[in-house]
């Protein structure tokens, strides 16, 4: 079992991610971690754990530094 990340509510949204990140390394996504598994739905579990996946709104403003970027 991982660990669920402070800035997630609860053990849905964890799995909804690990789901949305799972898909992506399906579709051929780099992994973020260190891996001893093949499985995406484990490597995904372990990147959303670490804290490198989060959830985008896609209706909040950018962060200040992504924004100077542009």
């Amino acid at each position: 079992m991982f660990k669920l990340p402070e800035d997630l509510e609860s053990k849905y949204e964890f799995v909804i991610l690990a789901s949305k990140r799972a898909e992506q390394l399906q579709t051929g996504a780099l992994p973020r971690v260190d891996h001893t598994t093949n499985k995406v739905t484990v490597i995904a579990q372990e990147e959303v754990a670490s804290g490198l996946v989060r959830v985008l709104d896609p209706n909040a403003e950018p962060p200040e530094d992504e924004a100077e970027e542009e």
